[in-house]
């Protein structure tokens, strides 16, 4: 690492952090209010479905599947930066049981206030992950900003037959998530100098990991609906996934991974504000039960995550089939269910201990 990556804290430069930097879920949906109808033909996944990409029908039983994501940094590390913020780009890829194929960087940089030679790091990282993901990052746009920002637009291919949406799940279905909540809460942490060593440790290791699971679910038949957890946390996503399907969710929440030592963090009220923003608006449809740790429970379900887990429904036939892939691909941390797929009640997300 160079003593310029030292000097420069690159989180201090920015106002939000990391997948905490999309704007709320009320805002997004005004936003993307339209009364124009685009050209939908051969378009098998839009923006409709609030899923992770979008998904063209190349006609040959084949798909492009084609994402963007980029955010402000989550670590104050230029290198590690440009790490994560691929590895969350190309998530979206996996999320829909693809494989990827192509990366164009997204840059934006405040040039009077940053040496372009920390931008140069952050390109660096990006073409580390980009070549474990066995791809090229082959281009890309940059401009002059207020704040530094980087991400990905990424291309990848997938049978049609292998297509995994986020809204597709079944009754009875179970729920599994492949790497553990709170990297918005340990992202805080560092923004105001209380992350220890070892956690930081822990943090780069999970913003860093591919998500390249996904490509194998894909495959598996009993997977019925696949998503990523990033910036609305685990709670709107799965919120997402049981609206789409028409259905609603229990969560156990003794079952769900957290990072280790969360607690800690916790008892210093280092909450993103994007934990508020994304309760207030899960809140009304969102009922936790009693014998939960009730505060606990609402720093951690809607924390925000940036690169976080791969959140999929399982047939209950195949329940042993996934459990001996998770083993396998080593995550065999991931093997118990958070929850399950149940018929539609009042409430979308029904949190039990």
């Amino acid at each position: 690492m160079s003593t310029t990556d030292n000097t420069f804290a690159l989180t201090q430069y920015a106002h939000g952090a990391g997948c905490g930097c999309k704007i709320a879920p009320q805002v997004l949906k005004e936003i993307l209010q339209s009364s124009v109808t685009q050209p939908s033909q051969n378009l098998l996944v839009g923006n409709s479905s609030n899923d992770d990409a979008a998904v063209y029908d190349l006609g040959n039983g084949n798909a492009l599947i084609s994402t963007t994501d980029f955010f402000m940094p989550i670590v104050d590390d230029a290198f590690d930066f440009g790490r994560i913020a691929a590895a969350n780009a190309i998530s979206d890829v996996y999320a829909m049981g693809g494989k990827p194929i192509l990366a164009l960087a997204i840059l934006g940089w405040p040039i009077q206030k940053l040496p372009t030679s920390l931008a140069q790091r952050v390109i660096e990282g990006a073409r580390t992950v980009c070549a474990e993901a066995g791809i090229a990052l082959a281009g890309g746009h940059s401009i002059d900003t207020l704040e530094p920002m980087f991400g990905l637009s990424v291309n990848g291919l997938i049978e049609i037959k292998h297509l995994k949406k986020n809204d597709t799940a079944q009754e009875g279905d179970l729920l599994f998530l492949t790497k553990a909540i709170g990297v918005g809460v340990l992202s805080t942490a560092q923004k105001r100098g209380l992350l220890k060593e070892d956690d930081k440790t822990t943090l780069i290791k999970q913003l860093t990991q591919l998500n390249s699971f996904g490509e194998k679910l894909g495959a598996v038949a009993g997977v019925t609906a696949v998503t990523d957890v990033t910036g609305f946390g685990l709670l709107g996503h799965l919120i997402e996934m049981a609206q789409g399907s028409n259905l609603s969710a229990v969560v156990n929440y003794s079952n769900v991974p957290k990072i280790e030592g969360i607690s800690f963090y916790l008892n210093q009220n280092t909450i993103p504000d994007a934990t508020f923003r994304n309760w207030n608006a899960y809140s009304v449809i969102t009922e936790i039960e009693g014998d939960v740790n009730v505060m606990e429970a609402f720093n951690l379900l809607p924390d925000p995550q940036t690169n976080g887990g791969l959140l999929f429904s399982v047939k209950p036939d195949s329940v042993n089939e996934i459990i001996a892939l998770l083993k396998e691909n080593g995550l065999e941390k991931f093997i118990t269910p958070i929850g399950k797929m149940i018929k539609k009640e009042e409430k979308v997300i029904r949190v039990e201990k």
